[in-house]
Formats: C-alpha cells, structure tokens, sequence
C-alpha cells in the first residue's frame, strides 16, 4: 500500500520560500530520516500485520465476524479519519511535539492491544493506534518536508513512499511468522521496544520548531470520523441482519446525517479540515476516487484471503504471510512501473489500464472451490491484481497532485491520503458482509461471492476512470497545469 508522497495537510506556499535560501543543512537529517521512517513504517505495518493474525485471535479470544472486520478497521478508519485534524496540530502544537505524542499513544496502544483478553479492549486498543498514527504520520511528514530541501528533498520523499509499500509487504510475512512463532500478541507487543527507542531517540535528532497559530476544527474531525464509523457498523451489521432491517438501515442513514453535518460545518468554518471546493476540481475528485477504490480493493483481497487460507485450505499463519509475498512485490512493480508511465503516456491510460488488469486477476477468484489449490487458484489472480492496483496508487497521486496549482497541493495531498486510510476501512466492512458464511462458517461460496463484488466494483472503477480521469500527462514539478 504506497503513501502518496506528499505533504498531508499543508499547501506547501512556505516550503517554497525555503527552496530558493535554505537555512544550512542539518548534518543530523539523514538519521532523523531513517528514525522517522521507522516510526511511519510501523503504522503501516499496523494496518496489514493484523489480518494474517485474524483466526488466532478469533479462536483465542471468541471473537465473531463482526468483531474480526473491527479489529482491522478500528485502526484505518481513526487513522483515516483523524489525519487531518493530526496535521492541524502539528503546526498548532509543533510538529516534533506532535510526533512524539502520537508515538507515545501508538506504542502504549499497541501494548494493551497486544494485552487484550476480550472483545472491548482489543478495539479500544485498536481505536487508540489508530488515533497515535493519526498524530504521528502528518506530523513525521511535515518534518521530513521542512528538514530537506530542493533534489535532497525528492530524495527523502522517495524513501518515504518506498517505506509506504514495503510496510504492507512486510506486514503479512511478520505477522504470519509472530502468529505462528510466540503467538498473535506479539504482533501488537512488537511496536513496544521499537516505539520506545524511536522515542529515545527523536528528541536528540529533530530540532523542535516554533509552533504556528492555527485553528483547529475538532467538530469537523468528529463528523467525519463519527460518519465513517457508523457507515462501516451498517454495512457490517447488513451482514447479519440484512440490508433492509432497521439495525441496518439506521446507521447508514446516520452516516449520510453525520456527512451532511460534515459538509456544513466545512463551510461555515473560517478554517475548514477538508476544503470541500477541492472535490469539484475533476484531477483531485478523480485522484480521490482511484486510491479509495485502489485500497478498498486491496486490503479486502488481505483481509479475504487470509481468512480463505487458514479457515477452508488449513493453511498455517506464516505459510499464509509467504504467499502474501508475492502479491505485495507486485503491487510495487505496478508502482514502478506507473511512475515511469504515467509521464509517457497519461494518467487516464494508466489508471483504465490498471483498474482492467485488477478486474481480470479478480475474475478467477470467483470460481474457486473447497478444493481450490492456493497456487494454482488463489495466487495467480491475487498476484495480477495487486499488480494492477500498484499502478492505480500512483496514478490517484500523481493525478490529483500534478494537474492542480502548485499552491494546492498541501490540500490535494490531505484529500487523498485520508481516502487512503478510509477506502481500507470500507473495503474490508463490504467484503466481510458478503462473505459472512464463508468467514463465520469456513463455506467457500462466501467467499467466492465477495470477490465477484471485487471484480465488478475493479471493472466499474475503470469505467468511471475513463471518464473522470482527466487527459493529459501529470506534471509533478509546478508550471503550467493541465485540467
């Protein structure tokens, strides 16, 4: 899952000031860059190591399918949710401050998650990564930013995003290898020592900077957050109840209250989270689009096939994480390769290319059977897709970032990256409710019926990208914008 490499929630007018008369260079940047980054690749890491580790906990702690899909989407969605208003108070509070608060609350988080016996204090220690991460990772990219400048700060960005795919990858293989090795906790107990000498060590390597007046819309943050929240718990609840029961209904319809609140509150605020207007520039709207489908899409064949492995074919949790491998090296070749693409011959071919190729390695998935070979059946259609899909991340960022003003990018970036988050949330939730029998009674139909949705809402994505998706070829390096 590649991070858009870019700033997450401010336009970047002030960087540019910086880039002509730089302050001198930190000699300590490069070690407080390698710091950072292992600090961001722990809050990805979160977001996959968990789903290898699924039936464990199930199995340990009696957890339900509900109560499973909340166990990954507790997290991205307050990551998703919050990022924003974490980046506001990076500037209002600083941004080393910031950054070691939010690491502080991740690596506290993660111990009581990995402590949890029951149903309530695993999601509550979920909830709490989730806010940590919100805090930390706006506030680390806001100082890799500020730290470098001119080509050293492509540089550091580059290595930002590489850390951004790996931490998927690597995500899978050590969650299967803590899962089967000293068990599911260590997942979670993992981040305990690593946060703590990250927090030893940042204060010594980040100079602190002077904090800049700035208002921030906690009303706003909570709308959006609490919106999502009860969009996810209705489509979870759709598996259960069904979509027309009032236990359904009632929570999507306070999601489409809360959003609207969302909406208004955006407009009346002197300093909104989100500039709603950014949704009617056609490359933001677009860019948006692609990664929350991108995600969804990706995180849910994570979520899918971890279940599908261990429950119907018996696999062990690091036999699951290795054949994961695969799939994560080749979302970061369609990454590369869209990167030398998307220059050549436009961010429209490149998204509709990658969106078709992600429904084609979908289309087998929807014939597997009891006897399916996880090599020959599963691993095939799972590698294409993520190939596909790697393409399509950076498409969306390269989209919504370099057809737009420069002076928009700050903006731009803090739309995209908070569809990032949220598409995971949502992807999971429709999927675990599709495959309700196939995850709470280990029947393949299920399962097969979820990716059938996966593939229909890949080949739809490429349709509308066809039209969305604006003509022309992306410009990363300010000038003249193609609309």
């Amino acid at each position: 899952m590649t991070h858009p490499p870019t700033g997450t929630h401010h336009a970047p007018d002030h960087h540019h000031a910086q880039d002509h008369h730089h302050p001198p260079a930190d000699p300590r940047r490069w070690a407080a860059l390698a710091v950072i980054c292992v600090a961001q690749f722990m809050l990805i890491l979160d977001v996959t190591v968990v789903n290898v580790a699924l039936p464990d906990m199930a199995a340990d702690l009696h957890l339900n399918r509900a109560t499973l899909t909340w166990a990954v989407t507790a997290y991205t969605l307050c990551f998703g949710g919050l990022m924003l208003l974490g980046g506001r108070l990076a500037d209002a509070l600083g941004a080393r401050r910031t950054l070691l608060a939010g690491l502080a609350i991740f690596t506290a988080a993660s111990l009581v998650t990995g402590l949890a016996g029951d149903t309530a204090l695993l999601l509550g220690g979920r909830i709490a990564q989730g806010i940590g991460a919100a805090l930390l990772s706006p506030a680390a990219l806001s100082i890799v930013t500020t730290t470098f400048h001119g080509s050293e700060r492509n540089k550091a960005l580059g290595v930002w995003a590489a850390i951004g795919g790996s931490g998927a990858a690597a995500g899978v293989l050590i969650g299967g290898a803590l899962t089967d090795g000293p068990g599911w906790q260590w997942v979670f107990y993992i981040n305990v020592p690593i946060g703590l000498a990250v927090l030893a060590a940042l204060p010594t390597l980040v100079p602190a900077r002077a904090p800049q007046p700035t208002r921030l819309d906690i009303p706003g943050a909570l709308l959006v957050t609490g919106g999502t929240g009860s969009l996810i718990y209705g489509l979870v609840k759709a598996g259960d109840a069904g979509w027309c029961d009032t236990a359904t209904l009632l929570p999507l319809a306070a999601a489409v209250a809360l959003y609207a609140g969302f909406a208004a509150v955006e407009r009346a605020s002197r300093a909104p989270l989100m500039d709603l207007r950014m949704f009617t520039r056609r490359p933001v709207l677009a860019g948006a689009c692609l990664m929350l489908i991108a995600t969804a899409l990706l995180i849910a064949y994570f979520f899918l096939g971890s279940v599908y492995l261990q429950h119907v074919l018996g696999f062990s949790p690091l036999k699951t994480g290795l054949l994961f491998l695969p799939m994560a090296v080749a979302t970061g070749l369609g990454a590369h390769l869209a990167s030398r693409l998307v220059g050549r011959i436009g961010s429209r071919t490149v998204a509709v290319t990658g969106m078709v190729i992600a429904a084609a390695g979908s289309a087998p998935l929807t014939r597997l059977s009891a006897d399916s070979s996880a090599y020959t059946g599963l691993l095939p259609g799972f590698i294409m897709a993520s190939l596909g899909l790697g393409t399509v991340f950076v498409t969306a960022t390269t989209t919504a970032l370099g057809m737009i003003d420069h002076h928009e990018a700050g903006l731009a970036s803090g739309v995209v990256n908070t569809f990032h988050e949220v598409g995971g949330s949502i992807g999971v939730a429709v999927v675990s409710t599709v495959a309700a029998s196939g995850i709470e009674y280990g029947s393949v139909g299920g399962f097969t019926d979820a990716f059938t949705v996966c593939a229909v809402a890949a080949a739809a994505s490429a349709a509308v990208a066809l039209g969305l998706v604006p003509r022309g070829k992306p410009q990363m390096t300010g000038g003249p914008h193609v609309h």
